[in-house]
């Protein structure tokens, strides 16, 4: 007897091929059968009738290494049919780490991936120094999905060479020897991968690049060199890419471009695959198709290189709740600090509205990004939109803010406040930057389209305070496989992308497909009425830290190892998930 048969749905089994109508059948965590009339009987039957019945997704770009350690639900991702999630990407994280240099690595995370460092202090019970411990502490939790860990190299580096690591100086053969050892010994213990930052928007709180932006050839070549015998995935963000940074090479060919050369030399030295970022970015917006076709020379020399692609702009969220144009307006500040309920009555008002909109700005607190918000805003303010209901993240530049503004015979800024007082104040705007130079997504389905490109960059657990972008995944289905006015990809092909392409990468190879043998990860969706709702703010984490959450309606079951994690939209309870040690071979198939 089953424990589970999936009845009567069209199954996209995540290796490409079109759907198929099928049932399927889950025994002791496992497809146990995929047929087109299964007979057998089972503990329980599930209707998938008018559903598609996919692989669980694999999401490779993620930043929940604090939050593992105290969430077990991992939202915003458990909502949006994640059943995988790779942690420690960006070179930022947890371990390894001596006592009282904690906060070191959580100014790292918090100016980096903007999660808020109270909540971290506040949320992480520090009881390892080393990544092994590390995996030992995460290997007595359980979660709604598995977890897989990346060693960071701003960690490392710390660890290894204390002040003079944080501060970018050059490593010696010493340094370069101990670094290379912690590496090898934490893929040894379960990691992934390795992870690293070279570009110079990423910075700790005090404005100091992450450790390893500058590392030179020697230190990045022993570590990949190091990482041979167990293999696993060398993950980063390349100079150039968008800013500078990178190894210091000394010539005038554009630093993206010597980024990728060493790149590919790493991957045919030492054989391993190499993902990294890959954007449209303003600055220069041709640069992701060099990126393409570098990729595929490369590739065809016997490297490994892999750029990771997102499914939507960069944009960052705007609303009374979170980052705004105001937010240094001086009549703001004496209200920011209200409880929301108050904080909207007096923003209602109008004396307020006045003086809000005729203020001057005060100084920002700091040069973090947080606190430079509204400058960003002002000097974008051509570029924010409304977000929308049904959200739409490729608007049409007439419908800009700006644009509604001036047809109306209104002031912008005026016509912002106002428009982010819709919906009792709850309403976002979003300002998309990356991936978003020419105002469409034509990049991001070139990149996505490409036989090379992963997807990823959904940064799950970052960036509370202006992104939610966990929820690319149900993004992916609706918008790029059945809503976009325009180019379209196939949804067989996308679900390969997010489910056997990303988990194959990490060595993942039990799970990423409906096959007999391998992992019941599993998702049933409605798939005609799979629809995102608005992102919203809460302030659930640790010390009352903010962050974004976005519902999404359509997912009638997740499964995770053969368990019901989630039905019809809601949390069951099941915490199936576990730490994911090591590479995973495949099951059989029949």
């Amino acid at each position: 007897m089953y424990d589970l048969i999936l009845k009567g749905g069209r199954v996209v089994d995540g290796g490409g091929g079109p759907p198929v109508a099928a049932d399927v059948a889950v025994q002791d965590g496992l497809i146990a059968a995929v047929h087109s009339n299964l007979n057998g009987r089972a503990h329980r039957v599930m209707d998938a009738e008018g559903a598609i019945v996919t692989p669980g997704f694999v999401d490779i770009h993620t930043h929940y290494d604090g939050q593992v350690t105290w969430d077990d639900t991992l939202d915003p991702s458990a909502s949006h049919g994640t059943t995988t999630v790779i942690t420690g990407n960006c070179g930022v994280g947890f371990a390894p780490v001596k006592p009282g240099c904690h906060h070191q690595l959580i100014e790292l995370m918090e100016g980096v991936e903007d999660i808020p460092g109270t909540a971290l202090h506040e949320g992480i019970d520090w009881c390892w120094e080393s990544f092994p411990e590390y995996l030992d502490l995460l290997d007595g939790k359980s979660w709604t999905m598995d977890v897989g860990t990346q060693v960071p190299h701003g960690a490392v580096r710390a660890y290894v060479m204390g002040e003079r690591g944080i501060r970018n100086e050059a490593a010696n053969g010493e340094d370069i020897a101990a670094m290379s050892a912690l590496t090898a010994q934490a893929l040894q213990a379960g990691a992934l991968g390795f992870s690293t930052s070279r570009i110079l928007g990423h910075q700790s709180v005090h404005g100091d690049p992450v450790p390893g932006t500058f590392a030179g050839e020697a230190e990045v070549f022993a570590i990949g060199q190091a990482m041979q015998a167990t293999g696993g995935v060398f993950e980063l963000v390349p100079g150039g890419s968008v800013g500078q940074g990178g190894l210091p090479l000394g010539n005038n060919e554009p630093r993206l471009e010597q980024e990728l050369r060493w790149m590919e030399r790493l991957s045919l030295e030492t054989g391993l695959p190499l993902t990294f970022l890959i954007v449209e970015f303003l600055e220069d917006p041709d640069a992701w198709q060099r990126v393409l076709e570098f990729v595929a020379q490369a590739n065809s020399r016997g490297a490994h290189l892999y750029p990771q692609t997102a499914t939507r702009p960069a944009g960052v969220l705007l609303s009374w709740q979170s980052n705004h144009l105001f937010l240094r307006r001086p009549a703001y500040l004496e209200i920011a600090g209200l409880p929301w309920p108050q904080r909207l009555e007096q923003l209602r008002r109008d004396e307020v509205r006045q003086a809000i909109l005729q203020g001057e700005n005060a100084a920002p607190l700091s040069e973090s990004i947080n606190d430079a918000m509204h400058l960003i805003i002002a000097q974008n303010i051509e570029n924010v939109f409304p977000l929308g209901n049904p959200v739409n993240y490729e608007p049409a530049p007439h419908t800009s803010v700006a644009a509604a503004a001036r047809r109306l015979g209104q002031d912008v800024e005026a016509y912002m406040y106002d428009a982010m007082m819709a919906d009792e104040g709850r309403a976002i705007l979003m300002m998309p930057g990356l991936n978003f130079a020419r105002g469409n997504c034509e990049a991001l389905y070139n990149m996505m389209a490409d036989a090379n490109s992963v997807v990823g960059l959904a940064d799950g657990g970052a960036h509370c305070g202006l992104i939610c972008d966990a929820s690319s995944t149900t993004h992916l289905l609706t918008y790029w496989a059945r809503d976009r006015q325009g180019p379209k990809l196939p949804l067989p092909y996308l679900i390969k992308k997010q489910c056997a392409d990303t988990a194959a990468l990490y060595g993942l190879h039990d799970r990423g497909r409906l096959s007999p043998g391998l992992r019941a990860d599993i998702n049933v969706i409605d798939f005609d009425n799979l629809s995102l709702g608005l992102p919203y703010a809460v302030c659930d984490l640790p010390a009352g830290g903010q962050r974004f959450l976005q519902p999404a309606s359509g997912y009638r079951a997740t499964l995770t190892a053969g368990q019901v994690v989630r039905e019809d939209d809601e949390d069951t309870g099941a915490r199936p998930g576990r730490l994911i040690r090591g590479r995973r071979l495949g099951g059989p198939t029949t």
